[in-house]
């Protein structure tokens, strides 16, 4: 037991049964175990050690049971980076080589033929995609929005350099949001508003119009919320001067409303121009959704 729980430490309180096996259980011991409550199956031939579920040990979980070579993946890779703000809603992501695992509850299991040395490492314990490969995975997952923020974050961190961030279209080009990061990289030295900016203005109208004060910056699964209203669940998004001169940009947007929108969130999108010249048009547009919001929760609740 004393063995287990070092290897159980190691992997935030989760073993697997074949390493059970190779510490020199038998498969009778590892059954004993398990029916007195000291192991608990998690996944197929992977237990928990102890009654604490962590974050992690579901994670490490998920790992675990994608078999040898798994990878964490994808936005569960991108919360390990700390490049998401808050764990997305499960399955966990997991890339596994060749033909792979079918997916099953909890997890999401993703094939890759060919993931190289340089695509992964280990942070924490756990064996991970790098950063560059990370944000090749998600870049056509998520708004760009969130691939502006992340790319932000990754240079800020230190996790990527300008350099090695502009060299991803490259070495994946056939990747779905790549042409996001492009547009995004390349548009760096033209006219943008600073997104704080961009919403103290907003703010600022939908004060003077008497509406009520929205949610700033809510995390919403793996979504980031410029303003959000939760009890009408109505959100805005501020989108900037040529926020839709790039149409992959414009295709990851529609991508994140139709994901909030199929969650009974609705989306409204202003611009820079609708903020600053048409306010009091803006402004009547963002009540209306309010007030619509709250009347049909009336009916609902009568």
């Amino acid at each position: 037991m004393r063995r287990i729980g070092t290897l159980a430490g190691r992997q935030h309180g989760v073993v697997t049964r074949s390493q059970l096996l190779e510490l020199g259980l038998s498969p009778a011991a590892v059954g004993r175990r398990v029916g007195s409550g000291h192991l608990r199956p998690l996944h197929r031939g992977v237990y928990l050690v102890g009654p604490i579920m962590s974050d992690r040990a579901v994670k490490m979980a998920a790992v675990l049971a994608g078999g040898p070579g798994a990878v964490l993946s994808h936005t569960s890779a991108l919360r390990l980076w700390g490049l998401l703000r808050i764990d997305p809603p499960r399955p966990v992501h997991v890339t596994v080589p060749g033909g792979g695992r079918r997916s099953r509850k909890g997890i999401a299991f993703h094939r890759s033929v060919a993931l190289s040395e340089d695509e992964r490492t280990v942070v924490d314990g756990f064996v991970i995609t790098t950063p560059g490969r990370t944000i090749a995975d998600v870049a056509g997952m998520l708004g760009s929005r969130e691939v502006e923020r992340i790319l932000a974050a990754a240079e800020r961190e230190g996790l990527m350099t300008r350099a090695k961030l502009a060299g991803l279209p490259d070495r994946y080009p056939r990747r779905a949001g790549m042409a996001v990061v492009r547009a995004l990289l390349e548009e760096e030295s033209g006219p943008r508003y600073t997104r704080s900016e961009a919403e103290r203005r907003c703010l600022e109208l939908l004060r003077k119009a008497g509406l009520p004060r929205p949610h700033v910056n809510v995390p919403v699964g793996p979504y980031e919320l410029d303003l959000f209203w939760p009890t009408e669940t109505v959100a805005v998004e501020v989108d900037g001067y040529a926020h839709h001169s790039s149409r992959p940009r414009f295709e990851g947007d529609r991508r994140k409303d139709a994901w909030l929108r199929a969650r009974g969130i609705e989306v409204i999108r202003v611009t820079w121009r609708q903020i600053t010249r048409d306010a009091t048009a803006t402004a009547v547009r963002v009540g209306q959704a309010l007030a619509l919001a709250r009347e049909r929760r009336s009916r609902g609740q009568r």
